[in-house]
């Protein structure tokens, strides 16, 4: 339709372009300042985990490291050697939570470096909401700090969410009703991670140079000024790995501890 037209052009135009932003450390702050004149209210940031590390200087020069495996077992809470990935592509790992190869260490767009993955990236989420929030004077505003992961089964990579504040990132379906009078009981939707996949599908993954996005208009999105984790369990975005619904294949793996790094 002309509105999906219309809404499809406006989401590409709000994919920003950074200078190159340098490891083993640059500041990402003062490049969003350069790159963007105004931020709607009511608009989600989203930003490439990968500048969030050279902001921090999360980053660890090549000659450090020659063997990468030894670096993936320092920065990941579990680890199963490459012997259990088909051809020895990965190493699968277990690290903030997260299901992910590699502990999330980077080599593309890194000149000599491996990019680790941001530090704290709850916190890191928040300081630079804060920062956008008094630069553009915005009193409703999200962020989202995000990452490309692989999917079991499915070929190519989707955006996940390392990071966020400033919104609800699940909606709550359950106790409303379908089309059909059904009752839901568990459904809910992971706003973050669908988000961050719709952002990453126009901020790309080569040398676009479009490490953050801004996405505007999205119905149903609760902004609060500070997110706090609830009390119910069955509410929070992250799922703890015995109430998880992948539990049995993820525990039954042979993971060995890894010497996960907080530096």
């Amino acid at each position: 339709s002309i509105h999906q037209r219309a809404y499809a052009r406006r989401f590409l135009e709000s994919v920003i372009k950074l200078r190159i932003l340098n490891p083993p450390k640059d500041d990402l702050l003062t490049a969003i300042d350069e790159a963007i004149a105004k931020i709607e209210e009511e608009s989600i940031i989203v930003i490439a985990s990968k500048v969030v590390s050279i902001w921090q200087g999360k980053c660890v020069p090549l000659s450090d490291y020659p063997n990468k495996d030894e670096l993936i077992q320092k920065e990941a809470d579990m680890y199963l050697p490459r012997e259990f990935a088909p051809r020895g592509w990965v190493m699968h790992t277990i690290k903030d939570g997260l299901f992910v190869p590699t502990a999330g260490i980077d080599l593309s767009n890194a000149n000599g470096f491996y990019i680790l993955w941001p530090k704290n990236p709850i916190q890191a989420a928040k300081k630079i909401r804060d920062h956008i929030k008094k630069k553009f004077s915005l009193k409703k505003v999200g962020l989202l700090i995000v990452d490309s992961h692989s999917v079991p089964l499915h070929r190519g990579t989707i955006g996940i969410t390392l990071g966020f504040e400033g919104f609800n990132p699940v909606r709550d379906y359950r106790g409303s009703r379908d089309l059909f009078g059904r009752k839901f009981v568990v459904e809910m939707a992971n706003i973050a991670d669908e988000l961050a996949s719709a952002a990453l599908l126009t901020m790309g993954e080569g040398k676009e140079q479009t490490p953050v996005a801004i996405i505007s208009d999205i119905p149903g999105i609760e902004f609060v000024d500070k997110y706090v984790k609830p009390k119910d369990p069955d509410l929070t975005f992250k799922v703890d790995i015995n109430d998880d619904l992948y539990s049995p294949f993820i525990k039954s793996a042979p993971w060995k501890k890894g010497k996960k790094n907080h530096s």
